[in-house]
């Protein structure tokens, strides 16, 4: 009997799982360093949970829990990422955890991927946070893209560029154009570098965005830099909000705690 491979759900020969497990190990080490404690959460969710952030055609939908009743609506999933889990996992244990809590967790999910280049539909993630009752630390987040650094500079992979931004920058830039539906033009732009700016524009507009407003967008979208100069690139786009201001100040402390890049 010839057997065929499933597409986006790999297997590996010995060697390759060697090499999987050397950087898996790898990770964890540096995980461990900087603090973070492992977890493990379980393999299914309820999709209500699911679904409070994940498109339904995302999730492989599981029959088997409703074999006393096949016709029964499904009720759970297998998770597509590990911080919807992690949401839940929170909430269930909040009193065995102590706080701020650094966790780390490294699982296997499964995702209703079209499989291409680079994409499967299961895989490993790797995924760090720190959650803690009331406000968070702003330390934290100058200590994330170091221990990134520390991670992926100590794999066998190409030169890796780590990316920084602040939810508050965007979101107050936009509240300062005066746009409403802030989730859908975060996600329109999130698009930039995979359909371009023409027609991240043309969707933004298509959205109820002015023509003047999708240009500020796409902007503030196309700025970049290695050090705190990106703030004044975007004060001098003239846009003033009480969070844009905050979220700023908090790229700024960011920015300014990381060496120099080499």
């Amino acid at each position: 009997m010839k057997y065929a491979a499933i597409s986006g759900f790999p297997e590996w020969l010995p060697e390759e799982k060697l090499i999987e497990q050397h950087i898996l190990d790898k990770i964890r080490q540096k995980f461990e360093l900087f603090g973070f404690s492992p977890i493990e959460t379980r393999a299914i969710e309820p999709l209500d949970v699911l679904l409070s952030k994940g498109d339904d055609k995302e999730i492989y939908v599981l029959r088997r829990l409703h074999e006393e009743d096949p016709q029964a609506a499904a009720e759970f999933g297998l998770h597509f990422d590990v911080t919807v889990p992690f949401a839940r996992y929170v909430q269930q244990f909040r009193s065995q955890l102590s706080f701020p809590f650094k966790r780390y967790q490294i699982q296997k999910v499964w995702r209703g991927e079209r499989p291409q280049e680079g994409r499967y539909r299961e895989f490993y993630q790797a995924d760090i946070d720190v959650i803690d009752e009331g406000n968070l630390s702003l330390h934290y987040d100058a200590e994330f893209p170091l221990l990134l650094q520390e991670v992926l500079s100590s794999l066998p992979i190409p030169k890796v560029v780590v990316k920084i931004n602040n939810r508050k920058v965007l979101e107050g830039f936009y509240r300062g154009l005066g746009i409403e539906d802030i989730g859908h033009t975060l996600r329109t732009m999130d698009k930039i570098d995979k359909i371009g700016k023409a027609e991240v524009s043309k969707q933004l507009e298509a959205a109820g965005l002015s023509t003047s407003q999708a240009e500020s967008c796409l902007a503030l979208g196309l700025i970049k830099g290695s050090d705190d100069t990106v703030l004044h690139q975007v004060e001098a786009l003239g846009v003033r909000h009480e969070l844009l201001a905050e979220g700023l100040s908090e790229l700024g402390y960011v920015l300014q705690s990381l060496p120099e890049p080499t």
